[in-house]
C-alpha cells in the first residue's frame, strides 16, 4: 500500500483513528480528564494511534503532526465539557 503524501487524506486518516480511540475509550477518557491523567492513562491508545498513522503516510506528512492536533480536536475537543483540572 502506498503511503498517503495528501494532508487532506492524511487528516482524515488521522481524525479516524482519534475517533476510534474517542468510541472505545470513552469513559477512560472521562475519567483520566477528571483525574488530570489523560495522556499517562491512554498512553497505550495514544501510541498505538501514533504508530499506526506513522505506518501509513510519508514522513514529511507525519511532521506536520496532523495526528496531534486529531487527539485534541476529536478526543479532548468533545469532553470540554468534563470536569477537568486542566480546564
Amino acid at each position: 500500500m502506498a503511503l498517503i503524501e495528501n494532508d487532506d487524506a492524511a487528516r482524515r486518516l488521522a481524525a479516524a483513528i482519534a475517533s476510534d480511540i474517542f468510541v472505545y475509550n470513552g469513559e477512560k477518557i472521562a475519567k483520566s480528564l477528571a483525574d488530570d491523567d489523560f495522556f499517562d492513562a491512554l498512553a497505550e491508545q495514544l501510541e498505538e494511534g501514533r504508530a499506526l498513522f506513522r505506518s501509513r503516510v510519508t514522513p514529511d506528512v507525519y511532521a506536520r503532526g496532523f495526528y496531534d492536533r486529531a487527539i485534541i480536536d476529536t478526543i479532548l475537543g468533545p469532553m470540554g465539557s468534563t470536569a477537568c483540572k486542566a480546564w
